[in-house]
């Protein structure tokens, strides 16, 4: 059984090291070599799909669990090998979820749930040896 099929392109830019990328569903971004203001790193890009991945998990789930949630951010940080190919072999997620009454036991689960069942961006990297670690903090509304 074959399961969803994605694409994407990347297009030169004619200069440096710059890409126009497009994906299948028509979002279009930005990619340099350089990772500065012509486009981020791929590496980088890796990294902020992860943490898309999982915050999106983590929001679906807190509401699933009736959580009253106003707010999540999830920061990345990614450590690269010295040698390349430069994999990252440390990834460290910082989940930080606002709301009102908000229950810690429900986000460690949405958390738990997503890193071990549901985001697929981070099970691959766990596939691919790197070592994950997560922390959170709850902001309660006034």
């Amino acid at each position: 059984m074959i399961g969803q099929k994605n694409s994407a392109r990347m297009v030169w830019k004619g200069e440096g090291l710059n890409f126009h990328g497009s994906v299948g569903s028509g979002y279009t971004f930005d990619v340099s070599g350089d990772a500065d203001k012509n486009g981020g790193g791929a590496m980088e890009l890796l990294l902020a799909s992860a943490a898309g991945c999982t915050a999106i998990d983590v929001v679906l789930i807190l509401q699933k669990q009736r959580q009253k949630v106003t707010g999540v951010e999830v920061e990345a940080a990614g450590v690269r090998a010295a040698e390349h190919p430069k994999v990252y072999t440390d990834v460290e997620f910082v989940y930080i979820v606002r709301g009102e009454d908000i229950d810690p036991q429900a986000v460690e689960r949405a958390i738990s749930l997503s890193e071990e069942k549901y985001c697929s961006a981070s099970k691959m990297f766990e596939q691919a040896g790197v070592v994950i670690s997560s922390s959170y903090r709850i902001e309660f509304s006034d």
